[in-house]
């Protein structure tokens, strides 16, 4: 753990970079605050069915490409303008 998060640091899978890249979504992820970051990578991880998986990575880069939206709520920081 870091000074800055109370849970453990995700590493970011392989399949949610490429995911990221291959929709442009790298910038926006770069910008979300840390535990979003990490928020979305725990969660995605979690998952235990590949099914569920596929959907959280899509929510995530939805989310990511709409702005505004952080794991179902309101984030208005993220608005894209």
């Amino acid at each position: 753990m870091t000074a800055m998060a109370r849970r453990p640091v995700q590493p970011m899978p392989d399949d949610v970079r490429a995911e990221l890249a291959e929709h442009g979504l790298l910038d926006d992820y770069a910008a979300r605050p840390f535990y979003q970051r990490n928020d979305y990578l725990a969660w995605i991880g979690r998952a235990t069915r590949i099914e569920t998986r596929e959907k959280r990575i899509a929510q995530m880069l939805d989310e990511l490409a709409t702005g505004g939206v952080y794991m179902g709520m309101d984030h208005p920081l993220s608005r894209k303008r």
